[in-house]
């Protein structure tokens, strides 16, 4: 169901000034992996999963730098704590629906315990975040399965990243329309380190829609408070700069300012978190050495960085909603998708198509 048609950038829409990576994906990243299970089955089934791997090695025995970063707190993503105290991520990030988080979780700890290495492991941080599809999918029928998650986590790739209605993207909403997974990149200037960022969204969320500065939802009539529109977002951002905890946090902090570029609202019932990590360097499980001897990139060099969090994070959810199709589901519940080519002619008009 994942939408092959044009991504943004091809109609001659541009989001901001940093060029991106060559796929403009999170996979621009080196050594980032990611692996997608999408269920689409008979008239109810609308949900998936989608995990992302920092790099090929063992997670839990080579952790990365990484921070959470919480826009809105209704939702139930789990790990949050041991990285904020820590600082550190010891396994893949999972993305599924609010319901299947055990689920994953359980899948995520029994891949960690029979990792070559790991025969000692008695505790693990398993991160899973979520958004709530239960308006397409019979989220109460709990389909994910073990299987289902450790499938994605072995089949994860570099490469191309599919949008839409796929993976934890399934059965997801934005905007009132059909959204789903999308993903961008942007590579710094040499002169700025010439480090890439990239992101991957699960779009599940309300507001009043903007595409480069137009005001998209006003022009369709068609935003929240319009429509009962709730829900959440998922953001991973990825990053080959050296980056410690702290400042891995300041920088998901920008990418929720790029969620709100698109013109969400972070509302009540929306869990909005961002989960930022650098692949620059990786932190023993164990070591002889009482020290970490690490070479981070200083305060005053990171702001770069903060705008290709900003830009990559509009235009990851702006992709999902390019990529996603009207999707008919639980209870005979449908969603359209965005209607892209009015879009493209309010842009025009705007004098937003380059």
């Amino acid at each position: 169901m994942a939408q092959k048609s044009k991504r943004p950038r091809e109609y001659g829409i541009r989001f901001g000034v940093l060029p991106t990576g060559l796929l403009n994906a999170i996979t621009d990243v080196p050594g980032v992996r990611v692996g997608q299970i999408t269920r689409m089955e008979g008239p109810n089934v609308r949900t998936g999963v989608t995990a992302i791997l920092p790099h090929e090695g063992n997670q839990f025995q080579q952790k990365s730098p990484a921070a959470i970063y919480i826009g809105n707190g209704f939702g139930k993503l789990m790990g949050y704590s041991q990285i904020d105290e820590l600082g550190t991520l010891e396994t893949p990030i999972v993305l599924t629906n609010t319901l299947n988080v055990p689920t994953a979780a359980d899948a995520l700890i029994d891949y960690t315990l029979t990792q070559k290495g790991n025969e000692q492991v008695r505790s693990v941080n398993a991160v899973v975040g979520e958004t709530n599809d239960g308006f397409l999918n019979d989220i109460r029928g709990r389909h994910i399965t073990k299987q289902n998650i450790l499938d994605a986590l072995q089949q994860a790739k570099n490469g191309p990243v599919e949008e839409g209605n796929v993976g934890a993207g399934t059965g997801t909403v934005c905007f009132g329309f059909k959204g789903g997974i999308g993903t961008s990149s942007r590579k710094l200037p040499a002169s700025f380190g010439g480090y890439t960022v990239g992101v991957l969204v699960q779009t599940n969320f309300g507001g009043v829609l903007q595409i480069s500065g137009v005001p998209i939802g006003v022009e369709l009539g068609h935003y929240e408070f319009k429509k009962n529109l709730d829900g959440s977002c998922m953001i991973v951002v990825l990053t080959n700069a050296p980056l410690d905890s702290r400042n891995l946090k300041r920088l998901a902090k920008r990418a929720f300012m790029g969620l709100a570029q698109t013109g969400g609202i972070a509302s009540n019932g929306s869990g909005d978190y961002v989960i930022a990590v650098s692949t620059a360097y990786r932190i023993p499980h164990e070591t002889a050495s009482s020290f970490d001897e690490l070479k981070l990139l200083r305060n005053d060099n990171v702001s770069p960085l903060f705008l290709a969090a900003i830009e990559a994070t509009d235009e990851a959810i702006i992709n999902s909603l390019f990529a996603a199709q009207t999707l008919l589901g639980d209870q005979g519940h449908q969603v359209d998708q965005l209607p892209v080519e009015k879009v493209v002619e309010l842009l025009k008009k705007a004098g937003q198509i380059r």
